[in-house]
């Protein structure tokens, strides 16, 4: 009896160890949980070109995308149910030094000893394209807001598909340009010169040679030939990305008789080009850019003779058109101005949403496993942002992960006041405030 009456009570002191040990275990477990939702983070690899020739874009695209993180974190952060709880948004910078060299080594970086959870960013396609081969190798997720060449997920010699594509490619708005200038420059200057409808527009082409300045290059082919419409390229220069005197290809460009040159360029090269061409070389003609050029530091570049200019723009930094997102988009500029001290460009509006999509995909998938983070980019479909979507929605298409942009065509005139240009809404005509105008100092090409 008194034995049975000893072992009893060592059970009961047993089980009350166990017991404890018990709840002290959950007790800590729950201490893990929230340690993770308190100390866990989001990382995401923002590639940009902060040095080199692109670095007046790189650093708008930082700068977008820090202003961002801030709003994020300053709202609570991303609730992660792998996390158990909300968790704060870290920006790891990953500078690709405008060279193909430069961004395989951040690329390198941010993945192998930053160890990110996403990638956003990418400027130059060239650049861009060549560290694909390590995005693909580790399989990152990459919302890719600035490189434009169809290659970056149209390519096959690498898996692409944890890639996004967060940017119109060369072949929308090589299109959309060469559109342009058929339906409304070609009947502007046949009729202030009198010539007769049957006369073929005279376009000449300078490009940059990379897959960008290839592709709006061949987007204007293949729209001019697809369309049967009545242009004529007279001209294709090339030029290596990062040069800055221009006069030579301006020059056998002149003597080609154009009535458009199309310029399709960095900021850095046109900024340098249109004063080359109108004040050196004497082109006096109307010059169209693609989108990329609608940035304050290329305003500036050209003065005065940007005058009479088009772009190509889904986001200016001077203008935007009433709608849906003119509200959200004059406030983006605004928190922008007022941290940085001037306005943003496009690709910093772009880079400034693919933050958003990265933790929205995240926040959707529940964690940071890459495989999981894919399969949410893949079906996410969210409400635009401070740029105009199809649809209203940001998502990707199921081919090649691209999205759908509403795109227009601004002409630049002098504003007394800001001693510089600024843009002016002319195509589409649901959107345009103001027509296309020819200058007065205009020179069609030969008749």
């Amino acid at each position: 009896m008194r034995y049975a009456v000893l072992f009893l009570a060592v059970m009961l002191i047993a089980t009350a160890l166990i017991t404890g040990c018990t709840q002290q275990q959950a007790a800590v477990g729950t201490s893990h949980q929230q340690a993770a939702a308190s100390n866990g983070e989001i990382k995401i690899g923002v590639v940009a070109s902060l040095t080199g020739p692109a670095s007046n874009v790189g650093k708008n695209m930082w700068q977008s995308a820090s202003l961002a993180a801030d709003e994020i974190n300053a709202d609570g952060g991303v609730y992660v149910k792998s996390f158990n709880g909300n968790v704060p948004v870290m920006l790891i910078q990953g500078d690709d030094e405008s060279t193909r060299e430069g961004g395989q080594k951040a690329v390198t970086k941010l993945i192998t000893d930053d160890k990110v959870d996403i990638v956003v960013g990418g400027y130059s396609s060239a650049v861009t394209s060549a560290y694909e081969q390590t995005i693909a190798e580790h399989k990152i997720p990459f919302v890719v807001t600035g490189a434009s060449s169809p290659i970056i997920t149209h390519r096959d010699d690498i898996d692409t598909s944890t890639v996004f594509h967060h940017c119109p490619t060369t072949d929308a708005y090589g299109q959309y340009t060469t559109l342009f200038i058929d339906q409304t420059v070609r009947p502007a200057i046949n009729a202030k010169f009198s010539f007769p409808e049957t006369r073929p527009l005279r376009l000449a082409v300078i490009y940059q040679d990379s897959p960008f300045g290839k592709g709006v290059l061949t987007a204007v082919q293949d729209t001019i030939a697809q369309n049967n419409l009545n242009i004529e390229v007279v001209a294709e220069q090339s030029y290596k990305m990062g040069e800055s005197d221009f006069r030579t290809p301006l020059t056998v460009i002149k003597a080609a008789d154009p009535d458009v040159v199309y310029a399709v360029a960095f900021p850095n090269e046109v900024g340098q080009m249109l004063p080359q061409a109108r004040r050196d070389v004497g082109l006096n003609t109307i010059f169209a850019v693609p989108e990329n050029n609608d940035a304050p530091e290329y305003y500036k570049a050209i003065g005065k003779y940007g005058e009479g200019s088009v772009i190509e723009s889904r986001f200016s930094p001077y203008t935007a058109p009433a709608g849906s997102i003119d509200t959200a988009q004059n406030t983006f500029k605004e928190d922008y101005k007022a941290k940085y001290g001037n306005y943003p460009d496009m690709m910093g509006a772009s880079t400034y949403e693919g933050v958003y999509i990265a933790v929205q995909a995240i926040e959707n998938a529940g964690t940071t496993d890459k495989a999981a983070v894919k399969q949410a980019l893949d079906t996410i479909n969210m409400p635009q942002i401070i740029e105009a979507m199809k649809d209203g929605t940001i998502s990707f298409s199921k081919d090649h992960r691209e999205s759908q942009f509403d795109l227009w065509i601004e002409q630049l005139s002098i504003d007394q006041a800001a001693g510089e240009c600024r843009p002016h809404i002319v195509w589409p005509d649901n959107l345009k405030v103001t027509e296309f105008v020819l200058p007065d100092w205009y020179q069609p090409g030969n008749t």
